[in-house]
């Protein structure tokens, strides 16, 4: 994990900015479960459990070539500030990391929503039936 933080400070900063602690991702990650969160009554704060991260083609290239458990980890990271916090979601955790294309991005950008669980129960209706 040590070494998957490193990679990701060292592609996502620039070389100006390298002097902060490597988990300004996982930091945003907290914020965007804070910034996000909605009171539903005195017990429950319902926060964002979809976030998409993204990143220059190269840093996402490089960071998800050789492992694909960087959203897992990032995930637990998310669910851990939660649980610290008396957080809950609407569904799953999940943290995806994607390639966004144009200059406008230096670093990384974070998105977030609250994704609820999907409704398995419907099923789609039988074309041979009826």
């Amino acid at each position: 994990m040590e070494r998957w933080s490193n990679a990701l400070w060292t592609l996502l900063t620039p070389p100006a900015h390298r002097q902060h602690h490597p988990s300004e991702l996982v930091r945003t990650l907290h914020r965007e479960c804070d910034d996000g969160a909605l009171i539903l009554d005195r017990e429950r704060i319902l926060v964002p459990n979809a976030f998409v991260v993204e990143l220059p083609p190269q840093a996402h290239h490089q960071l998800t070539v050789n492992s694909g458990q960087l959203g897992s980890h990032l995930s637990n990271q998310v669910r851990q500030h939660a649980a610290e916090h008396g957080y809950t979601f609407a569904g799953p955790v999940a943290v995806h990391l994607v390639p966004i294309q144009g200059d406008d991005i230096a670093r990384f950008r974070v998105r977030s929503s609250i994704a609820p669980i999907p409704d398995t129960t419907m099923e789609e209706p039988d074309p041979h039936y009826g």
